[in-house]
Protein backbone atom coordinates (compact mmCIF):
# COMPACT_ATOMS: atom_id res chain seq x y z
CA UNK A 1 0.00 0.00 0.00
CA UNK A 2 1.19 3.38 -0.99
CA UNK A 3 0.14 6.69 0.74
CA UNK A 4 2.06 8.99 -2.10
CA UNK A 5 -1.05 10.90 -3.27
CA UNK A 6 -3.05 10.99 0.56
CA UNK A 7 -0.99 10.84 3.53
CA UNK A 8 -3.74 9.32 6.06
CA UNK A 9 -2.13 10.84 9.00
CA UNK A 10 -3.16 14.87 7.57
CA UNK A 11 -7.08 13.48 8.42
CA UNK A 12 -6.16 13.93 12.31
CA UNK A 13 -6.21 10.79 13.58
CA UNK A 14 -3.30 9.67 16.21
CA UNK A 15 -0.43 8.87 14.80
CA UNK A 16 2.31 7.43 16.79
CA UNK A 17 5.90 7.34 15.64
CA UNK A 18 9.64 6.10 17.49
CA UNK A 19 11.80 7.61 20.34
CA UNK A 20 15.04 8.24 19.85
CA UNK A 21 16.76 6.08 17.73
CA UNK A 22 20.47 6.31 18.15
CA UNK A 23 20.27 6.67 21.90
CA UNK A 24 18.36 3.84 22.38
CA UNK A 25 20.84 2.10 20.30
CA UNK A 26 23.88 3.39 21.80
CA UNK A 27 22.48 3.18 25.70
CA UNK A 28 19.74 0.90 25.95
CA UNK A 29 21.27 -1.70 23.03
CA UNK A 30 25.41 -1.24 23.88
CA UNK A 31 25.77 -0.63 20.21
CA UNK A 32 28.66 1.18 18.19
CA UNK A 33 27.14 4.20 15.86
CA UNK A 34 29.72 5.44 14.25
CA UNK A 35 29.16 9.37 13.45
CA UNK A 36 25.63 8.05 14.89
CA UNK A 37 25.09 6.71 12.09
CA UNK A 38 22.08 3.75 12.80
CA UNK A 39 21.71 2.82 8.99
CA UNK A 40 25.61 1.21 8.68
CA UNK A 41 23.77 -1.53 10.82
CA UNK A 42 21.83 -2.42 8.04
CA UNK A 43 24.85 -3.53 6.58
CA UNK A 44 24.62 -6.98 8.08
CA UNK A 45 22.12 -9.55 9.32
CA UNK A 46 22.59 -8.98 12.99
CA UNK A 47 22.45 -4.70 12.81
CA UNK A 48 18.85 -6.15 11.08
CA UNK A 49 17.75 -7.63 13.67
CA UNK A 50 18.36 -5.05 16.02
CA UNK A 51 16.64 -2.44 13.91
CA UNK A 52 14.21 -4.77 14.06
CA UNK A 53 13.61 -5.60 17.67
CA UNK A 54 13.82 -1.81 17.94
CA UNK A 55 10.58 -0.93 16.10
CA UNK A 56 8.55 -3.90 17.46
CA UNK A 57 7.43 -2.27 20.84
CA UNK A 58 6.47 0.73 18.78
CA UNK A 59 4.44 -0.79 16.40
CA UNK A 60 2.81 -2.42 19.30
CA UNK A 61 1.99 0.65 20.60
CA UNK A 62 -0.06 1.77 17.91
CA UNK A 63 -1.37 -1.35 17.41
CA UNK A 64 -2.87 -1.50 20.87
CA UNK A 65 -5.09 1.71 20.74
CA UNK A 66 -5.84 1.53 17.38
CA UNK A 67 -3.24 4.47 16.27
CA UNK A 68 -1.97 4.78 12.98
CA UNK A 69 2.17 4.90 12.51
CA UNK A 70 4.75 6.83 10.64
CA UNK A 71 7.54 4.43 10.59
CA UNK A 72 10.88 6.54 10.04
CA UNK A 73 13.62 4.97 8.26
CA UNK A 74 17.50 4.68 10.34
CA UNK A 75 19.04 6.99 7.54
CA UNK A 76 19.20 10.21 9.04
CA UNK A 77 22.70 10.21 8.50
CA UNK A 78 22.80 8.19 5.33
CA UNK A 79 22.98 11.37 2.77
CA UNK A 80 26.51 11.44 0.36
CA UNK A 81 28.56 13.94 3.08
CA UNK A 82 28.02 11.61 5.82
CA UNK A 83 29.34 8.48 3.87
CA UNK A 84 32.25 9.64 2.99
CA UNK A 85 32.93 10.05 6.40
CA UNK A 86 32.35 6.18 6.80
CA UNK A 87 34.32 5.40 3.90
CA UNK A 88 31.06 4.48 2.04
CA UNK A 89 30.70 4.38 -2.10
CA UNK A 90 27.80 5.97 -3.68
CA UNK A 91 26.88 2.92 -4.69
CA UNK A 92 26.79 1.46 -1.42
CA UNK A 93 24.87 4.22 0.26
CA UNK A 94 22.06 3.88 -2.50
CA UNK A 95 21.75 -0.09 -1.33
CA UNK A 96 21.77 0.72 2.50
CA UNK A 97 18.68 3.14 1.68
CA UNK A 98 16.99 0.98 -0.37
CA UNK A 99 17.45 -1.58 2.51
CA UNK A 100 16.16 0.66 5.23
CA UNK A 101 13.19 1.21 3.15
CA UNK A 102 12.59 -3.02 2.79
CA UNK A 103 12.92 -3.37 6.57
CA UNK A 104 9.90 -0.45 6.95
CA UNK A 105 7.98 -2.66 4.45
CA UNK A 106 8.48 -5.85 6.07
CA UNK A 107 7.64 -4.61 9.81
CA UNK A 108 4.40 -2.90 7.82
CA UNK A 109 3.54 -6.25 6.59
CA UNK A 110 3.95 -7.48 10.45
CA UNK A 111 1.76 -4.70 11.67
CA UNK A 112 -1.78 -5.96 10.56
CA UNK A 113 -4.36 -3.62 9.62
CA UNK A 114 -2.59 -0.80 11.83
CA UNK A 115 -2.03 2.15 9.34
CA UNK A 116 1.54 2.11 8.81
CA UNK A 117 3.22 5.25 6.58
CA UNK A 118 6.54 4.36 5.70
CA UNK A 119 8.96 8.25 5.73
CA UNK A 120 12.65 8.08 4.14
CA UNK A 121 14.08 9.92 6.93
CA UNK A 122 16.21 12.64 5.55
CA UNK A 123 18.91 14.29 8.02
CA UNK A 124 21.13 17.97 8.05
CA UNK A 125 23.93 17.92 5.52
CA UNK A 126 26.11 19.33 8.50
CA UNK A 127 25.93 19.07 12.37
CA UNK A 128 22.26 18.95 13.68
CA UNK A 129 22.78 21.82 16.31
CA UNK A 130 25.87 23.37 15.03
CA UNK A 131 25.85 23.20 11.48
CA UNK A 132 29.59 24.38 10.41
CA UNK A 133 28.37 25.39 6.56
CA UNK A 134 25.33 26.97 5.79
CA UNK A 135 23.84 25.56 1.93
CA UNK A 136 21.98 27.78 -0.33
CA UNK A 137 18.59 26.67 -0.93
CA UNK A 138 19.80 25.95 -4.01
CA UNK A 139 23.11 24.04 -2.81
CA UNK A 140 21.01 21.98 -0.76
CA UNK A 141 18.33 20.48 -3.09
CA UNK A 142 21.44 19.33 -5.36
CA UNK A 143 22.74 17.51 -2.09
CA UNK A 144 19.93 16.02 -0.97
CA UNK A 145 18.47 14.80 -4.62
CA UNK A 146 20.73 12.01 -4.06
CA UNK A 147 19.45 10.21 -0.94
CA UNK A 148 15.20 11.52 -1.86
CA UNK A 149 15.91 9.85 -5.45
CA UNK A 150 16.76 6.75 -4.22
CA UNK A 151 13.77 6.91 -1.86
CA UNK A 152 11.60 7.85 -4.83
CA UNK A 153 12.33 4.34 -6.42
CA UNK A 154 10.93 2.65 -3.73
CA UNK A 155 8.14 1.88 -1.27
CA UNK A 156 8.36 4.93 0.79
CA UNK A 157 5.79 6.98 1.34
CA UNK A 158 6.99 10.46 2.09
CA UNK A 159 10.22 12.17 3.04
CA UNK A 160 10.56 13.73 6.60
CA UNK A 161 13.94 15.76 6.88
CA UNK A 162 14.50 15.14 10.79
CA UNK A 163 16.89 18.41 12.92
CA UNK A 164 16.38 20.69 10.48
CA UNK A 165 18.38 23.60 11.71
CA UNK A 166 17.92 26.70 9.25
CA UNK A 167 15.24 27.29 6.93
CA UNK A 168 17.68 27.30 3.39
CA UNK A 169 17.92 23.89 3.75
CA UNK A 170 14.69 22.97 4.32
CA UNK A 171 13.93 24.69 1.49
CA UNK A 172 16.06 22.80 -0.73
CA UNK A 173 15.09 19.40 1.10
CA UNK A 174 11.28 20.68 -0.05
CA UNK A 175 12.35 20.98 -3.34
CA UNK A 176 14.57 17.76 -4.16
CA UNK A 177 11.32 16.05 -2.81
CA UNK A 178 8.96 17.76 -5.23
CA UNK A 179 11.47 16.97 -7.85
CA UNK A 180 11.17 12.82 -6.86
CA UNK A 181 7.31 13.39 -6.65
CA UNK A 182 7.52 12.73 -2.97
CA UNK A 183 5.28 14.22 -0.54
CA UNK A 184 7.71 15.91 2.41
CA UNK A 185 7.58 16.56 5.95
CA UNK A 186 9.87 19.34 7.20
CA UNK A 187 11.03 19.21 11.42
CA UNK A 188 13.00 21.95 12.81
CA UNK A 189 15.21 21.53 15.72
CA UNK A 190 15.03 24.86 18.28
CA UNK A 191 17.30 25.94 21.45
CA UNK A 192 16.31 26.19 24.73
CA UNK A 193 15.06 29.56 23.89
CA UNK A 194 12.72 28.19 21.09
CA UNK A 195 14.64 29.66 18.18
CA UNK A 196 16.79 28.00 15.99
CA UNK A 197 20.27 27.02 15.93
CA UNK A 198 21.21 30.38 13.67
CA UNK A 199 18.81 32.71 15.95
CA UNK A 200 15.85 32.28 13.63
CA UNK A 201 12.56 32.16 15.23
CA UNK A 202 10.63 29.02 14.90
CA UNK A 203 7.48 30.60 13.17
CA UNK A 204 9.47 32.56 10.85
CA UNK A 205 11.31 29.62 9.07
CA UNK A 206 8.26 28.35 8.81
CA UNK A 207 6.15 31.18 7.12
CA UNK A 208 10.35 31.64 4.97
CA UNK A 209 9.77 27.69 3.56
CA UNK A 210 6.14 28.24 2.77
CA UNK A 211 7.01 31.20 0.71
CA UNK A 212 9.68 29.69 -1.03
CA UNK A 213 8.09 26.34 -2.15
CA UNK A 214 4.59 27.53 -2.16
CA UNK A 215 3.55 25.91 1.20
CA UNK A 216 4.77 22.63 -0.59
CA UNK A 217 5.57 20.76 2.99
CA UNK A 218 2.82 18.32 4.01
CA UNK A 219 3.16 19.77 7.40
CA UNK A 220 5.92 20.35 9.83
CA UNK A 221 6.97 19.13 13.20
CA UNK A 222 9.17 20.10 15.99
CA UNK A 223 12.09 17.52 17.32
CA UNK A 224 14.87 17.29 19.30
CA UNK A 225 13.99 19.58 21.72
CA UNK A 226 12.12 19.31 25.40
CA UNK A 227 8.87 20.96 25.36
CA UNK A 228 10.15 23.48 27.71
CA UNK A 229 12.20 24.86 25.43
CA UNK A 230 9.56 25.80 22.49
CA UNK A 231 6.11 26.25 24.78
CA UNK A 232 6.32 29.93 25.00
CA UNK A 233 6.40 30.56 21.44
CA UNK A 234 3.64 29.01 20.67
CA UNK A 235 1.32 31.33 22.82
CA UNK A 236 0.15 33.75 19.89
CA UNK A 237 -2.58 32.16 17.82
CA UNK A 238 -0.73 33.02 14.23
CA UNK A 239 -1.26 30.86 11.00
CA UNK A 240 1.61 28.74 11.27
CA UNK A 241 1.25 27.08 13.94
CA UNK A 242 -1.61 25.34 12.22
CA UNK A 243 0.92 24.00 9.92
CA UNK A 244 2.69 22.33 12.71
CA UNK A 245 1.44 18.35 12.66
CA UNK A 246 4.31 16.35 14.57
CA UNK A 247 6.09 16.80 17.70
CA UNK A 248 9.26 14.61 18.15
CA UNK A 249 10.84 16.18 21.37
CA UNK A 250 13.60 15.01 23.66
CA UNK A 251 13.23 13.30 27.01
CA UNK A 252 15.63 15.39 28.41
CA UNK A 253 15.62 19.17 29.57
CA UNK A 254 19.17 20.06 29.12
CA UNK A 255 20.81 22.05 26.10
CA UNK A 256 22.16 20.39 23.33
CA UNK A 257 25.52 21.81 24.19
CA UNK A 258 24.86 19.87 28.06
CA UNK A 259 23.29 16.42 26.40
CA UNK A 260 26.47 16.44 24.39
CA UNK A 261 28.75 16.76 26.95
CA UNK A 262 27.04 13.92 29.27
CA UNK A 263 28.35 10.37 29.27
CA UNK A 264 25.42 8.82 30.88
CA UNK A 265 21.88 9.30 29.01
CA UNK A 266 19.19 11.30 30.72
CA UNK A 267 16.21 10.17 29.64
CA UNK A 268 13.87 12.58 31.78
CA UNK A 269 10.21 11.95 33.09
CA UNK A 270 7.91 9.65 30.92
CA UNK A 271 4.61 10.70 31.99
CA UNK A 272 6.03 14.26 32.58
CA UNK A 273 6.44 14.34 28.95
CA UNK A 274 3.11 12.49 27.87
CA UNK A 275 1.10 15.60 30.15
CA UNK A 276 3.36 17.98 28.48
CA UNK A 277 2.38 16.45 25.00
CA UNK A 278 -1.14 16.44 25.54
CA UNK A 279 -1.46 20.31 27.33
CA UNK A 280 0.48 21.35 23.85
CA UNK A 281 -3.22 20.73 21.97
CA UNK A 282 -4.40 23.81 23.20
CA UNK A 283 -1.46 25.39 21.34
CA UNK A 284 -1.04 22.99 18.40
CA UNK A 285 -4.35 22.74 17.44
CA UNK A 286 -3.31 20.15 14.61
CA UNK A 287 -0.95 18.30 16.41
CA UNK A 288 -1.61 14.40 15.95
CA UNK A 289 1.67 12.61 14.79
CA UNK A 290 3.94 12.13 17.75
CA UNK A 291 6.94 10.29 19.30
CA UNK A 292 10.03 11.54 21.06
CA UNK A 293 13.89 12.11 20.11
CA UNK A 294 16.75 12.08 22.07
CA UNK A 295 16.74 10.02 25.29
CA UNK A 296 13.23 8.32 24.72
CA UNK A 297 12.11 4.96 24.00
CA UNK A 298 8.75 3.17 23.54
CA UNK A 299 8.25 4.21 27.66
CA UNK A 300 7.99 7.14 26.60
CA UNK A 301 5.83 7.04 23.77
CA UNK A 302 3.66 4.83 25.65
CA UNK A 303 3.34 7.93 28.13
CA UNK A 304 2.46 10.34 25.53
CA UNK A 305 0.06 7.89 23.74
CA UNK A 306 -1.64 6.93 27.27
CA UNK A 307 -2.17 11.29 27.74
CA UNK A 308 -3.59 12.02 24.56
CA UNK A 309 -6.97 13.29 24.55
CA UNK A 310 -9.35 11.29 22.96
CA UNK A 311 -12.37 12.42 21.03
Amino acid sequence: MSYRTSLPQLEGDLFLTDGGIETSLIFHQGLDLPEFAAFVLLDSEAGVDQLRRYYEPYLALARESSAGFVLESPTWRASPGWAARLELSVEKLSALNRRAIALMEELRESAGDTPVVISGCVGPQGDGYRPAELLSADAAREYHSTQIGTFADTAADMVTAVTMTYAEEAIGVTQAARDAGLPVVISFTVETDGRLPNGQGLGEATEQVDAATAGAPAYYMINCAHPTHFEDVLGAAEPWRDRIRGLRANASVLSHDELDAMEELDDGDPADLGARYAALRSRLPNLNVVGGCCGTDHRHVAAIRDAWPHG
